[in-house]
């Protein structure tokens, strides 16, 4: 299936989770999606991706070592290829390239637009909530004088009363603290995302692919459900993880950051709550259930440059282009994910004649990374990526991630001193599991990468000559898109 991001379709994404790699760029870029329309995802299908060029490096960038993404092996420029079938859940008509949905402003310029969620490949079962009210009515006593008895319907219809689990009840607590965000190029392009509270000094986080438009001298708003609204500016942006915070401007001193969840705990089968503003309709509030998780997922800005890989939980709940960078809670109200792309049927998208909607197939960002990645962001501006030294293929497999020959613009495939080379790998080794997740691609290598953090250790099971061979390693860093 291909999922549309920015009105640009993506490569599917391989059935597993990309890791980060230094080699050549993919060959297919995948595109993401939002009120922008959400940039399309690459899923990678159960027989491993599709769109891919021939080489990545395991770091997500150029060759081992470098700071550019990974690439083709006929292009060792960074960042890949966005992959060609999911879309940034921002598609809802985003002039510009972020997900969410569009706002009054400016045409686009033909073939751009950021809005239009991509996802990954599964199906999974609806799962809706219904909220049921109370009518009381009131029973005059018998008049022994009238002789007539008289009933009365009450006034207020009764009294409705919600339990804290339910959906209206966690709706009512996190609306509150979601805004709308609208992002505007200096040529005024752009697009409508979601964004939510992260800490009382008025950060908010939301996808990279929503405020990319106003991350060079563009405009950049946050409008919550109240009513009011504020300028903001991008504190820091990660391409890669498709993660951005922002700062409001003048923040109110009354902000309630959303709790934070584990993404880790969550499990299949366990209700979500989306919040959003798909195709511009903000405050949203969606609902569905877990439908799968650690689903790799490629989804590109649509530019055919810049490419984010996922190791995304998957949900039913309907999303939409706008949805980007929107929360996806639990029944408890903690955040478990960001919404930044759609599976779809269709390719519309920023230009073209209309724009895919929800099909059920809806892809979040964990939140233990999310969390990890924003903290960075906030600290020093810039992301931090774990790495494992070598380039591998992006080319289309179901056997593993294997090493390239060589790595993007004629380098080392193996970067000399780096993790994989310490740990004993070479060119032609294909890599087959990372700790207990099983390999099928390189992008599914990149994207279980980025769940780790440099410095953590894991282990690596490949195979050379016929036979499996496991090692131990330490990821190392990088840092910045570029």
């Amino acid at each position: 299936m291909s999922t549309e991001n920015e009105g640009t379709a993506v490569p599917p994404a391989p059935s597993a989770p990309p890791v980060p790699v230094d080699a050549p760029a993919p060959s297919a870029p995948a595109a993401h999606e939002g009120s922008t329309p959400m940039a399309p995802l690459t899923p990678s299908p159960a027989g491993g991706p599709q769109g891919y060029g021939p080489a990545a490096d395991a770091q997500g960038y150029g060759p081992a070592g470098s700071a550019g993404p990974v690439g083709s092996a006929a292009d060792a420029a960074w960042p890949p290829p966005p992959p060609a079938t999911p879309s940034y859940a921002d598609a809802g008509g985003d002039s510009g390239g972020g997900w969410g949905s569009p706002h009054q402003q400016p045409a686009p310029k033909s073939g751009r637009g950021r809005g239009g969620l991509v996802a990954a490949v599964l199906v999974a079962a609806l799962v809706a909530g219904g909220l049921g009210g109370g009518l009381g009515y009131t029973l005059a006593k018998n008049d022994d004088n009238t002789g007539s008895t008289t009933v009365s319907a009450s006034d207020t219809g009764g009294s409705i009363k919600r339990d804290p689990g339910t959906v209206a009840a966690v709706a009512a607590r996190a609306l509150p603290s979601t805004v709308t965000i609208q992002a505007e190029s200096t040529s005024g392009e752009g697009g409508t995302g979601t964004g939510f509270v992260f800490d009382t000094q008025g950060h908010i986080v939301t996808n990279n692919h929503v405020v990319a438009d106003a991350v060079d001298g563009g405009k950049l708003t946050a409008t919550f459900p109240s009513g009011k609204k504020y300028d903001a500016e991008v504190v820091g942006h990660a391409q890669g993880y498709d993660v951005a915070v922002i700062k409001l401007k003048n923040a109110p001193s009354d902000l309630k950051p959303l709790t934070l969840g584990n993404s880790d705990k969550v499990a299949v089968g366990d209700s979500t709550i989306a919040i959003g503003a798909p195709f511009g309709l903000s405050n949203t509030v969606t609902t569905g259930i877990i439908s799968a998780k650690n689903r790799p997922v490629a989804s590109s800005d649509g530019t055919g440059s810049n490419a984010s890989y996922m190791s995304a939980l998957q949900t039913d709940a309907s999303i939409n282009p706008g949805n980007s960078g929107g929360p996806l809670l639990d029944a408890q109200g903690n955040v478990i994910g960001i919404n930044s792309a759609i599976q779809s049927t269709g390719s519309g998208g920023l230009g073209g004649a209309s724009q895919s909607g929800s099909i059920g197939l809806g892809f979040a960002i964990p939140i233990n990374q999310a969390k990890y990645v924003a903290q960075q962001l906030i600290k020093t501006g810039k992301p931090v990526y774990a790495k494992i030294g070598a380039s591998v293929s992006l080319e289309d497999s179901s056997n593993g991630a294997k090493i390239t020959d060589q790595g993007s613009g004629g380098s080392a495939s193996v970067e000399p001193g780096g993790p994989a080379a310490k740990a004993g790998l070479k060119p032609g080794d294909v890599i087959t599991k990372l700790d207990d997740t099983v390999i099928d691609s390189g992008p599914t290598l990149i994207g279980e990468i980025w769940t780790h953090q440099p410095g953590d250790k894991v282990t690596i099971t490949y195979e050379r000559g016929g036979k499996s061979h496991t090692v131990q390693l330490t990821l190392g860093s990088r840092l910045g898109d570029n």
